[in-house]
């Protein structure tokens, strides 16, 4: 898993098999994350929410690494893509186009709405002043299906980030792998440590936690 920026065991130690659609084959396992792991992660992230060194940074600075990010998923395309196409069997032409590529191309639009998404000021009487303010919300769950993971991920990741929020992601049991690496490269991208943790296992199990976390 990845939690407050960096790979982590399941906190009971164990872990499922990543298996090959083309043959059934196990050739990689994951963590088999628990609620106990959901947990830990919605802590690092409202901690660095707390912290304020994403949530109140500066917009040009949200921008900066949002860009940086999508430049990352970009250069690593042919990986991504082929992990993804391992993992879930894709067609490798579909998978190129549709999830590293649209991917970046998500994470890069929101990068760029981060300064040009204002704020209002409400039409009201001449003595009164109503003022509009954008502000993230906080911690932010995000439940991701097995089809196209990256770019769906993407779609619900970009958005909370680009707005200021932290992230807990669960992706889907049988394709997690484009997600732990998404993960990776936002860090190296330079978003703070517990902006953005990914805690794999069952939906059964670590999707319920997240969904019914008071936290988030």
């Amino acid at each position: 898993m990845f939690i407050d920026g960096v790979q982590v065991e399941a906190t009971s130690g164990a872990s499922l098999p990543v298996t090959s659609p083309i043959d059934g084959r196990p050739f990689a396992s994951i963590a088999d994350g628990n609620a106990a792991d959901i947990d830990r992660a919605v802590k690092s992230a409202r901690k660095a929410f707390e912290k304020d060194s994403w949530s109140r940074a500066t917009p040009a600075f949200r921008k900066k690494v949002l860009t940086k990010f999508a430049e990352l998923v970009e250069k690593h395309a042919d990986e991504l893509a082929v992990l993804g196409v391992r993992d879930n069997g894709t067609e490798i032409g579909m998978a190129y186009k549709a999830e590293p590529l649209s991917a970046a191309g998500t994470i890069r639009y929101y990068a760029e709405a981060i300064d040009k998404v204002y704020g209002e000021i409400a039409p009201t009487a001449e003595n009164v002043l109503g003022l509009i303010h954008k502000e993230p919300l906080g911690v932010v769950g995000v439940i991701v299906p097995w089809n196209f993971p990256l770019m769906i991920g993407a779609w619900k990741i970009a958005p909370a980030l680009a707005a200021g929020n932290c992230v807990v992601v669960k992706p889907p049991e049988i394709a997690s792998l484009t997600l732990l690496r998404l993960a990776e490269l936002a860090s190296e991208a330079g978003l703070p440590a517990g902006v953005l943790n990914v805690v794999t296992g069952l939906g059964a199990v670590t999707g319920e936690a997240l969904g019914l976390h008071m936290d988030v």
